[in-house]
């Protein structure tokens, strides 16, 4: 099998890009002017694992998912989903469509998390957005709300989300499950992302230490 090629034509895409690092592959052959080329333009090469990393099989997933009134029918509809890919489900309420308030629930989706009862959190209201900034509250939580299967996808390579806010209001079934389809098979690419996160961490352990 014949090895990738970097040449000089792939530094200067990258660079044009506004790139500062350049992906490929471990076993991957650089031209003598691609080498001179990121030398002179400070562009660094970056050999990618040769293995992608995976989750574990969906039956050894448990995902906390939980609604207020808005999202209710979304989330039986996610639930059954869900199911049907063997993800084990922690409904944590609301039980109805009357009217309730989002942070009781999404407080107890977060908790889950936290607590190791569940791999990844699920919170559904009206547009997703609320219910993001209460699960950030909690620490080790790590929440985005996603519009489409591209902010699910990165969400999760390279902030290893742990929690996902979806908006019955502003979302189609249908993308909904998309984006919990790419969310729940996407794994954390680590590498750079991993200081990235240590410095989040960082930042949370600092206002910890600071509150009275």
């Amino acid at each position: 099998m014949s090895r990738p090629l970097i040449t000089e034509k792939d530094v200067l895409l990258a660079l044009r890009s506004g790139k500062r690092e350049l992906y490929m592959p471990p076993n991957a052959l650089i031209t003598p002017l691609a080498r001179d080329a990121a030398k002179t333009h400070g562009l660094a090469f970056v050999s990618t694992k040769e293995e992608s990393p995976s989750l574990p099989p969906n039956e050894m997933l448990t995902i906390a998912i939980g609604s207020d009134h808005s999202g209710f029918q979304t989330k039986a509809e996610l639930k059954k989903f869900l199911a049907e890919k063997n993800y084990r489900l922690v409904d944590v309420g609301t039980d109805s469509e009357t009217s309730c308030d989002y942070p009781d629930f999404a407080l107890k989706v977060g908790e889950a998390v936290r607590s190791g009862r569940a791999t990844f959190g699920m919170m559904i209201d009206g547009v997703g957005t609320a219910s993001a900034v209460v699960l950030n509250k909690i620490p080790t939580l790590r929440a985005v709300s996603c519009y489409n299967e591209f902010t699910a996808k990165i969400a999760r390579a390279h902030g290893n989300a742990n929690a996902l806010a979806l908006g019955a209001r502003s979302l189609g079934i249908e993308t909904m499950k998309s984006i919990v389809q790419v969310f729940l098979t996407t794994p954390f690419e680590g590498a750079r992302h991993e200081a990235r996160l240590e410095k989040i961490r960082a930042i949370e352990q600092q206002y910890s230490l600071h509150r009275t």
